[in-house]
């Protein structure tokens, strides 16, 4: 392995890709798992939970509370069926509480968190601040408060008018980042409705909370089948919906405008939260053709003004994820053809993360800077390939404790703190060489715990590990033969 080692800087991509990871309609998979079927993290990992702390139910998830009652609409519970939200006033935070244990999962494999949380409306001030005091120690996260809030199906739209709804979320946005400044908090509304309107859906109500939010969102779904699991979307039913990915890709392009237009023609970044196509309504291969064209709309159209879509999700009971969970056995997921398209679309230069590697050569001990999935500075080892290797291997010391996150030819690997041997051949099943090829090898190290050290100087944005040591690479170009000479 060269001796040699160069700073290189983790920077935004042109368009960011994050991925939905669990909610009402499927359980939350592990990094590990995620991480080898697409090759690549994302910028962030949506999570999506809720919180009625003053309801009988509550903390239960409301679908096992009310497993024996009579229920023939996924919206017809008192509170939404997202995970409970166990943290909070008078809540837990430790170890096993969620979501916390499963956003140490994201944080520690290189990604951000985007925390969806559907709340009462009614919540008093002292909860907010709990909450801001569980979120304060996860970095730069993004918060989605109450999304779809122009909507009817969610509980908080059934216990207050649409006007508290948004008062509710002005006030809620402030509170939060007042008491943990690294939260950027998210409005999801409707927007535009049909092309050709000139205001938002309820627009009166929601001017302010556009003005208040960090980032803007809107869920689209060019299909969607809102009646599942209760029916199956037919031919005739009114259960479902069907567009085009270009009536959609119009419709959040002119509520972005909008939006920009409530804000004194200040633009703020747009997002859609939740993006698929559902399988119920198109089957498994138009589902995969949709969303490439719209991957392949944002790149043709140069879409500066989008700065990241959801995939929605990764493991769904119906058709909404790259994978279909086993009704067998739910810990197996049953890969759809949506997860191909969608693995080739996320390693295009469009939807990647920048790196940046500097020409001043570093020397030991280093110091490495996790900021988050868009700013953070590591390191860079030039390695030379004689061809293509049939053992790409590092090596790591038993005293090495790191938690890292290591890119060699478009495809990334996680290395745990206890991890000694790290096997990189992942990027040569997938792109085998021709010939002789310079490779650059990237390492970045986000928070082993998962959680930044508030202790330190500038510990609510940033963590730092340092490296006393590199890791040895072992390539091989070919297998061992046996020897003649022995038996």
């Amino acid at each position: 392995m060269s001796e040699k080692f160069y700073p290189v800087h983790l920077g935004p991509a042109k368009c960011a890709v994050d991925l939905g990871d669990g909610s009402e309609r499927g359980e939350y998979v592990d990094q590990d798992y995620i991480l080898q079927k697409l090759g690549r993290p994302h910028r962030s990992i949506s999570l999506m939970y809720c919180y009625y702390p003053y309801d009988a139910e509550w903390p239960a998830r409301i679908s096992e509370a009310w497993k024996d009652k009579n229920v023939s609409f996924a919206w017809d519970y008192p509170y939404d069926d997202y995970f409970p939200y166990e943290g909070g006033l008078n809540g837990r935070n430790g170890a096993e509480a969620e979501p916390f244990k499963s956003m140490r999962d994201v944080r520690r494999h290189g990604q951000d968190v985007t925390l969806t949380l559907t709340l009462d409306p009614k919540l008093t001030d002292d909860h907010l601040i709990a909450i801001a005091n569980d979120l304060k120690k996860f970095g730069r996260m993004m918060l989605r408060i109450n999304h779809e809030a122009t909507g009817n199906w969610f509980s908080f739209n059934k216990r207050a008018s649409y006007q508290e709804v948004a008062d509710f979320f002005v006030h809620a946005a402030n509170v939060i980042r007042t008491h943990a400044p690294n939260v950027s908090v998210i409005l999801c509304i409707d927007g535009i409705q049909k092309l050709g309107d000139t205001e938002i859906d309820r627009e009166a109500e929601f001017s302010e909370a556009v003005r208040a939010a960090d980032l803007w969102s809107t869920d689209k779904y060019p299909s969607l089948h809102w009646g599942w699991p209760y029916d199956v979307a037919e031919e005739g039913g009114t259960t479902f919906k069907r567009t085009t990915v270009r009536e959609n890709f119009d419709l959040i392009k002119a509520t972005c405008e909008r939006f920009t237009e409530i804000n004194g023609g200040v633009p703020k970044p747009m997002m859609v939260n939740e993006m698929n196509a559902d399988g119920d309504v198109t089957g498994p291969y138009e589902q995969a053709m949709m969303v490439k064209e719209f991957g392949d709309m944002l790149k043709a159209e140069q879409a500066d003004w989008f700065r990241a879509f959801t995939m929605y999700q990764f493991r769904d009971r119906g058709r909404l994820g790259l994978e279909i969970e086993d009704p067998n056995n739910p810990q197996v997921g049953i890969e759809q053809p949506l997860l191909k398209v969608y693995r080739d679309m996320i390693r295009e230069e469009y939807f990647s993360p920048t790196m940046t590697l500097r020409e001043n050569e570093l020397s030991l001990p280093v110091t490495l800077r996790w900021g988050g999935s868009e700013d953070a500075d590591g390191i860079g080892i030039p390695l030379h390939f004689e061809g293509n290797p049939h053992f790409c291997e590092l090596y790591f010391d038993e005293t090495d404790e790191s938690n890292l996150m290591i890119e060699l030819g478009g495809r990334w690997f996680y290395k745990a703190p206890k991890t000694r041997v790290l096997d990189l051949m992942g990027t040569f099943f997938e792109k085998p060489l021709t010939g002789p090829a310079d490779l650059t090898l990237h390492i970045f190290a986000p928070p082993a715990s998962g959680e930044n050290d508030l202790a330190a100087e500038d510990g609510l944005m940033n963590t730092y590990t340092t490296l006393t040591t590199l890791p040895r690479v072992r390539i091989r170009y070919a297998p061992i033969l046996p020897d003649p000479g022995k038996k």
